[in-house]
């Protein structure tokens, strides 16, 4: 999988949201100033050159929606960052983030015992 560009990033967001949409669906969910029609057609295509969104065709408009999740795309950068960054050390990671996020004590336990309880729902995939 690639990486997104920031533009990208933002219109893969919008499609996650909407499921599915022409250009001007996906224009008007962008705050103002909204980008020209032209370029979300633009990236739109590019997305889709790269395997991320899907098009298809009712009539003379293209209804694009996503090829790859949220989920997908999440797991992709998370991995990217842990091994590009921390060494593929999730602890490390883990430090990192609490030292940046000057936790307490109480927070990381509480961190604990959500990841504790989330593994017990939905084991690791072997």
């Amino acid at each position: 999988m690639k990486t997104l560009t920031k533009a990208e990033e933002q219109i893969m967001h919008i499609l996650w949201d909407l499921k599915e949409g022409v250009v001007k669906d996906v224009v008007e969910e962008f705050e103002e100033p909204r980008p020209a029609y032209t370029t979300v057609a633009t990236v739109l295509k590019v997305l889709e050159n790269k395997g991320f969104v899907s098009c298809r065709k009712i009539g003379n408009t293209n209804l694009f929606f996503p090829s790859v999740t949220k989920n997908e795309y999440a797991r992709f950068q998370f991995g990217s960052l842990l091994k590009d960054y921390f060494n593929g050390s999730f602890p490390k990671l883990a430090t990192f983030f609490a030292r940046e996020n000057n936790l307490d004590i109480t927070e990381l336990e509480e961190m604990l015992k959500i990841t504790e309880k989330e593994l017990e729902s939905n084991p690791p995939k072997e």
